[in-house]
């Protein structure tokens, strides 16, 4: 299975790059296409200022782009999106397939002082359920978002459903990569799955911070190592990943086969 990862900065209306990149992406064999977050949409903090309208503007700009460029390309595009619906914003993860689109209504949002994105979407607090899962060429996947990767309820949920990878779209900053990696490998690790995680790059300066994006988009085997990343520039990233590889570590590890001889 081969899938890209795109490490860009905020994009605003624009769309010329995200075109040139889907055209690289195809002719590479690519059948999912990653995109980390407030890539489409500008910073969570720049949001704050923009009005209502602006924002919806954009999302019906890039929703029919991402549309066709899937269709066109025979590519399933993988995109963090603020969505609005009867006036009110929603952080989501789009799913862009050749015939089929669909939304992930990110459930745990950062919920910091400084980076209250809880309180700024609309987004319901509820009992968790199931992330985002799909399946291409018999490989499957789920998809969360960079917060949610620290939370083990949405990993039970994921092991229920047998996913090989998960996707996630961040936005880390603040010189925490070193931290996200370790996490990154300690869950692809501890689950045997593979785990494709896209970070933006780029800067936004307010009057208390530099947010500095970091990228260091990367993937961890389901043994838990690196297998590729990227540095901290505008880049395109193939990867390859194998169904068997995860039924291999499955069965060398057998941490899944250790609850199984537990359950009730």
């Amino acid at each position: 299975m081969r899938v890209a990862v795109l490490q860009l900065s905020s994009q605003g209306m624009s769309s010329t790059k995200l075109l040139n990149y889907v055209r690289i992406a195809h002719k590479k064999g690519v059948k999912v296409l990653l995109l980390g977050e407030y890539i489409l949409n500008t910073f969570f903090k720049e949001l704050q200022t923009m009005s209502v309208a602006m924002i919806q503007e954009q999302a019906t700009h890039h929703i029919k782009i991402l549309k066709d460029l899937a269709s066109s390309y025979n590519l399933t595009i993988i995109a963090p999106l603020i969505i609005v619906k009867k006036k009110k914003l929603y952080k989501t993860v789009a799913k862009f397939a050749p015939s089929s689109t669909s939304y992930y209504h990110q459930q745990i949002l950062i919920n910091y002082p400084h980076w209250n994105e809880e309180k700024f979407f609309a987004n319901e607090i509820q009992p968790l359920q199931s992330p985002l899962v799909f399946k291409i060429d018999g490989f499957k996947f789920g998809v969360i978002s960079g917060f949610e990767l620290h939370f083990d309820t949405l990993f039970q949920k994921l092991d229920a459903k047998g996913v090989d990878c998960i996707l996630v779209p961040s936005v880390s900053t603040f010189e925490s990569y070193e931290r996200w990696k370790t996490l990154i490998c300690s869950r692809a690790f501890t689950h045997n799955v593979y785990i494709l995680r896209a970070n933006r790059i780029g800067e936004y300066q307010d009057k208390e911070f530099t947010w500095q994006f970091y990228g260091d988009s990367v993937l961890a085997s389901p043994h838990g190592e690196i297998l590729n990343h990227l540095g901290n520039q505008e880049e395109l990233m193939l990867v390859d990943m194998s169904h068997t590889e995860v039924v291999q570590a499955r069965r060398l590890w057998g941490f899944k086969e250790a609850l199984k001889k537990r359950e009730l």
